[in-house]
């Protein structure tokens, strides 16, 4: 008889009856309506985003561990289970959900006014409005101070100039939170996408995260009132704690494409005879299972550590690198094995391993790669910046 990794390190114990029953609620979700259409998205690049914001809100899953305005007010650790079961389904699924929930309304929540929290929050719960987030740019990842968008004052207004890169939900996006250079320093401004001088060309020619709408924002002379401003947010600060929120839902999501492909080779050597015998009865593939089974529920019991702690009000930024940097590097090691052991049919859409590879490189460098991650705990523990070094 079979067992489930998860089963041998005993997660449910560790979970709360809510907790267990939010996570199914998105696990029934993605295998009724997303997984039947996941390899024909991937293969063709295009996702029925609006249509799925509308699905998702309707669940409670956009902003879920917000408060108010039409949020679910759910835990920290509901919202990481859930993340794990979108990525579970497809990594792009989880980020269309992570970048409206922990980064555009996050943003707006932490730090917008009364008048754009009531604006946009409740339609952005609901999937009416979707949401971007722009902070990268063609020559500032990893360093984001460097950035060259900039806005300027005008009278009472502000021109907003520059462009942003790699920008999921960006050319569907009714808003973006877009983070420029000012004479005041690093601000953030609410930008409705309708605004003249904004445009969002999509990113084609990807070959990971194509269930995902990549794109660059483009502002050349967006002018808006001083009423957009981000009144909550000065400096860098503002968004790194929203790459932080996101971070957190990454740290379970990227559990949930490991758990797929391990679930998908354990089904495949089970049946695949090799030699008069199931795959599954040789050592070495018994080697490669168990190693997999016990880096995922180290991961797990890591992401559940970590759920409690900022539910506590206790997790600190360079626990959250901590993570991201294991549960990702684990996550995509654990994919690649698993495409080992399903051989030629591991390369096919037939099967979710290798579509779970190709995304998890994506997940590997966004939200921080694993190098800055490796910095900031590297910092933690000699109490040296090493960034420019």
């Amino acid at each position: 008889m079979s067992e489930h990794p998860f089963t041998l390190f005993a997660i449910d114990s560790l979970l709360s009856e809510e907790e267990r029953a939010i996570r199914d609620t998105v696990r029934r979700f993605c295998a009724d309506r997303i997984r039947p259409h996941l390899a024909d998205w991937f293969e063709t690049a295009r996702l029925p985003a609006r249509e799925l914001a509308r699905e998702l809100g309707g669940l409670g899953l956009l902003g879920m561990h917000l408060e108010g305005y039409g949020c679910a007010g759910t835990s920290a650790t509901a919202y990481g289970l859930a993340c794990m079961e979108l990525e579970a389904a497809d990594s792009g699924l989880r980020s269309l959900v992570s970048v409206q929930g922990s980064l555009a309304m996050f943003a707006i929540h932490h730090f917008g006014s009364e008048q754009q929290k009531q604006e946009w929050l409740p339609r952005m719960a609901s999937g009416e409005a979707i949401g971007c987030f722009g902070l990268t740019e063609p020559d500032f990842g990893s360093n984001p101070a460097g950035m060259r968008t900039r806005a300027k004052r005008d009278g009472s207004d502000w021109v907003l100039d520059g462009s942003k890169m790699w920008i999921t939900n960006g050319s569907i996006a009714d808003v973006a939170v877009v983070w420029v250079r000012t004479d005041e320093g690093i601000r953030g401004f609410v930008v409705p996408t309708d605004t003249p001088g904004f445009s969002a060309p999509e990113i084609h020619r990807k070959l990971s995260l194509r269930a995902s709408v990549t794109s660059e924002l483009v502002l050349a002379g967006v002018r808006l009132p001083e009423s957009a401003m981000l009144p909550g947010a000065k400096g860098l600060s503002g968004p790194l704690a929203c790459l932080n929120e996101a971070r957190f839902g990454i740290v379970f999501g990227a559990l949930g494409a490991a758990r797929d492909c391990l679930e998908s080779a354990l089904a495949y050597t089970a049946d695949r005879e090799v030699f008069d015998k199931p795959l599954a009865g040789y050592q070495i593939t018994q080697t490669k299972l168990a190693d997999m089974a016990l880096e995922l529920g180290k991961g797990a019991l890591l992401a559940l550590h970590l759920g409690r702690l900022k539910d506590a009000g206790q997790l600190r930024a360079e626990q959250v690198s901590l993570g991201k940097l294991n549960n990702v590097r684990e996550a995509l090691a654990i994919a690649r094995e698993c495409r080992t052991l399903l051989g030629a049919n591991g390369i096919t859409l037939e099967y979710p391993v290798i579509r779970h590879a190709n995304n998890l490189e994506s997940v590997l460098t966004y939200e921080g790669t694993s190098e800055v991650h490796q910095l900031v705990i590297g910092n933690a523990l000699t109490g040296q910046a090493a960034f420019r070094g």
